[in-house]
């Protein structure tokens, strides 16, 4: 499988879920991947599996400093970007009667402010041609309680996107948006909830979904294979809904 043949990868939220398993992916159809996360044991772990050509940036996409030294990490080793993938995300529960400042800010920075900052970074190292993907939500559409700063997070991306969409056309690079459903992934664990919250919550997802479970990791991966791809070279500006349904009906 060589969809993506010495193309150049950076996917950011690596350590696990949908990011590693876009890494894997990605590696398996034959680019080179630079895979950010966080945890340095995390990332230490993960690529004990990995085959393939790549390298890996720990930081905090919270911090600035961060997103300049991850692509300036990417550049220096591979050169020029064909892809970026700006997977990292938090989504953590708090009613609206709860809201603070010091939770709206965790959020936003690691949801809105990071990847519109990252892409600034990235743009002069782009390829023409190359393509730039987010991982979003299905919460932009539906009203979960509890997510209301995430909801705005997400839907202040893609607005976001909607404008880089515009502005990088002339240099032909595509940029699209997967919005997942419920998806087995570590971020439910990381809701600040006990667990029998999560696994109830878990169920009721599962429930409402037309196909009766929650996706997978892989599920996402090979969406994120798809668009960016040259089979998907007239595909750009979308929003893809990744979810079994849940949000068609």
């Amino acid at each position: 499988m060589n969809t993506l043949q010495n193309k150049v990868a950076v996917i950011t939220g690596a350590n696990s879920g949908i990011g590693l398993a876009t890494a894997k992916l990605f590696l398996e159809n034959g680019a080179k991947v630079v895979l950010a996360g966080r945890r340095a044991d995390a990332l230490a772990e993960v690529t004990k599996e990995l085959t393939g050509e790549f390298t890996t940036f720990v930081g905090d996409v919270s911090k600035d400093e961060d997103n300049i030294q991850l692509i300036k990490t990417a550049t220096d080793v591979y050169g020029k970007i064909d892809i970026l993938y700006l997977n990292a995300g938090i989504a953590p529960v708090v009613p609206t009667t709860d809201i603070s400042a010091a939770h709206y800010n965790e959020v936003f920075d690691v949801n809105v402010k990071a990847p519109m900052l990252t892409v600034k970074e990235a743009l002069p190292y782009i390829n023409d041609g190359g393509s730039i993907l987010f991982t979003s939500s299905i919460v932009n559409q539906k009203g979960f309680e509890g997510l209301a700063v995430y909801s705005a997070s997400k839907g202040a991306l893609r607005s976001y996107t909607k404008v880089l969409t515009n502005e990088v056309k002339t240099r032909g690079i595509r940029v699209n948006t997967i919005a997942p459903g419920p998806i087995e992934t570590p971020i439910y664990g990381k809701m600040g909830l006990p667990g029998e919250v999560v696994e109830e919550m878990g169920k009721g997802f599962a429930q409402a979904v037309p196909l009766g479970r929650f996706g997978k990791a892989e599920e996402i991966a090979t969406t994120a294979l798809f668009l960016a791809s040259d089979a998907a070279s007239f595909i750009n500006g979308i929003e893809i809904e990744v979810d079994g349904g849940l949000s068609q009906i």
